[in-house]
């Protein structure tokens, strides 16, 4: 008997998670993704095409097991290829098939297609994408494409080679084999969340890194998004790192305006996009231009810097810093032109739009300035043979707006602030997200030590007997808003979504700075999965926290817990027995 026995899902020594009744399983590969339903209704999407299909099945009795984009079951199972979009269905009984009506929520419905009879195929159409399926003895093979040329191409893939594929996947997932179940399973999952971001057009080309499941209609990749995903990608795909780069740089305007992320739809989705994005009031106000996801965010500029330079450390190639300056030097002037009072940080209008998009934050907001200095710094390293005098006043940036922080943000408490100007507002709570200015250096390590050990007390559900739900996740603030006019939608409620919610991301920020300030970050790394499997959820999910549920699914941020295992797995184990013989 083991601490896992009783719950929804039961993670194995062999990396794989069990189950004895069926849980969905969220799949998604560089052009195929769905969800396979407990009641075995599937769901088929393309990237950059939209929901196209979905398929009901008559599934076997358990037990069942999980794995990165497969699912097994006695006799069967579903595998997902990677190099086409197919998957495989094995033991499990077809019983309805039917085309999807819209695409997205926000495209108009349309009549679906008569699902057509061809011998032992069935072919399902709509106006944007294309469904074959193949009945192979007990086989089911599945195809999806834009059009029928890219199905016709994936039904080709014999069925072996499809678990071929699939297994090849679960391997490369499978980053640390020695780890201990939780561990394991945790950082496998994780790992699937980074990769299976990897998106492809119908040619086979780089076609962005995904947000998450919920992110492709319109598909499109997003600045923020997209940095903390990357941190895995740097070690397991560079090569995906530097399409990113390239794919990014087209969102930005002259003046280094940014959006929230790029629109990389396929051409019937396009279309049926561009129609709302014109028609509809709200939209096209912010949604300015065709290929904008949400017209200039405060923090999408500095992550691109960040990008840029994280991808130039790991690889050593400058070329793509060389192509881009221009850009990143347009980005430092926009970010002087923010400075007032004559405090030399930037001061962020009072908007919604940086990653707290439900929050209305103004003045010095603690997560963007620890950008905006990490910024500074990558500048002030790798710009001095492109523009010396460029390079030389970042680094004199950096130094004065690292003297600036703790005058205009310490709290009584010795944290932070999040965000406000204490000439007429501050909201003094203690979020995860401030944690950039950790990450990026901005404070002395004695502040950086302070401000973690009040994260323990605070943000840790198990040591916060204030908050009623027990031991459950990393709470990303708290206390809740001061304001309630500060905040929108999901955010208006304490403890839901901005508003303290446990995002696996921030925890994994969290854990890597605990990490790299020889603290032990066991506790952020896994306590998110724990409750992943507590709650039957097999994959990383985006945010959850009592009683509001959890956002989407394969959510490509939430690599952040495994790139920390992979990257600082000696300092957090040394932590980890430093604190052990210090208790």
């Amino acid at each position: 008997m083991t601490e896992f026995d009783t719950l929804p899902l039961r993670p194995e020594a062999d990396g794989r998670l069990t189950a004895p009744q069926p849980v969905m399983l969220p799949f998604m590969a560089p052009r195929l993704q769905g969800d396979l339903h407990p009641n075995g209704r599937l769901t088929l999407s393309v990237w950059g095409c939209g929901h196209i299909a979905t398929l009901s099945l008559k599934l076997p009795e358990g037990p069942f097991a999980y794995s990165p984009n497969c699912a097994e079951w006695t006799g069967g199972g579903l595998f997902v290829a990677q190099s086409r979009p197919v998957l495989l269905l094995r033991g499990a009984r077809l019983t309805r098939a039917a085309a999807a009506r819209r695409g997205a929520w926000w495209a108009r419905e349309e009549t679906p297609g008569k699902v057509e009879h061809r011998g032992a195929r069935r072919v399902i159409r709509t106006a944007w994408g294309i469904v074959l399926l193949l009945q192979a003895g007990g086989d089911l093979i599945v195809a999806a494409g834009e059009s029928e040329a890219e199905a016709e191409a994936a039904l080709a893939l014999p069925p072996e080679e499809i678990r071929a594929e699939a297994a090849a996947h679960v391997a490369r997932c499978d980053q640390a084999p020695g780890a201990a179940p939780l561990m394991r399973t945790m950082v496998s999952q994780s790992t699937h969340a980074g990769l299976s971001a990897i998106r492809r057009d119908a040619a086979g080309g780089f076609a962005g890194l995904a947000a998450g499941q919920a992110y492709s209609a319109p598909a499109r990749t997003y600045y923020r998004d997209g940095y903390w995903t990357l941190q895995i990608l740097l070690r397991l795909a560079p090569e995906a790192v530097a399409g990113q780069i390239e794919i990014l740089a087209r969102g930005i305007q002259p003046d280094g305006e940014t959006p929230s992320g790029v629109i990389l739809t396929g051409p019937r989705q396009s279309e049926r996009w561009e129609e709302v994005r014109r028609s509809h009031p709200k939209i096209v106000i912010e949604h300015l231009r065709p290929g904008d996801w949400w017209s200039d965010h405060f923090d999408s500029p500095l992550f691109f810097v960040l990008t840029v330079a994280d991808y130039v450390r790991a690889t050593g190639d400058r070329a793509v810093l060389e192509r881009h300056w221009p850009v990143i030097a347009a980005i430092y002037r926009r970010y002087r032109g923010f400075e007032r009072n004559g405090v030399p940080l930037p001061y962020k209008p009072r908007n919604d739009r940086d990653w707290a998009d439900n929050v209305y934050r103004h003045g010095y907001v603690a997560y963007d300035l620890g950008l905006w200095i990490g910024a500074l710094d990558a500048m002030a390293e790798l710009g001095g043979p492109l523009d010396a005098n460029l390079a030389a006043e970042a680094a004199e940036t950096a130094a004065a707006a690292r003297a600036a922080i703790e005058p205009e943000l310490l709290t009584e408490g010795g944290w932070l602030a999040d965000y406000g100007d204490r000439r007429d507002f501050r909201e003094d709570h203690l979020t995860l997200d401030s944690l950039t200015l950790l990450r990026f250096g901005a404070v002395s390590e004695a502040r950086a030590k302070t401000v973690l050990a009040r994260a323990r007390e605070m943000l840790e559900s198990r040591g916060n007997a204030e908050q009623p739900y027990g031991d459950w996740g990393v709470m990303c603030a708290y206390p809740p808003f001061a304001r309630r006019g500060d905040t929108r939608e999901k955010t208006v409620f304490a403890f839901r979504y901005h508003n303290g919610s446990d995002w696996p991301y921030l925890s994994g920020l969290y854990a890597e700075v605990l990490a790299d300030h020889g603290m032990d970050p066991v506790y952020p790394m896994t306590r998110w999965w724990r409750t992943c499997l507590e709650n039957g959820w097999a994959g990383a999910v985006e945010y959850f926290a009592p009683p509001w549920g959890r956002g989407s699914l394969l959510q490509g941020w939430s690599a952040m817990p495994a790139h920390v295992w992979l990257s600082r797995e000696g300092a957090w184990k040394a932590a980890a027995a430093a604190e052990l013989e210090g208790a």
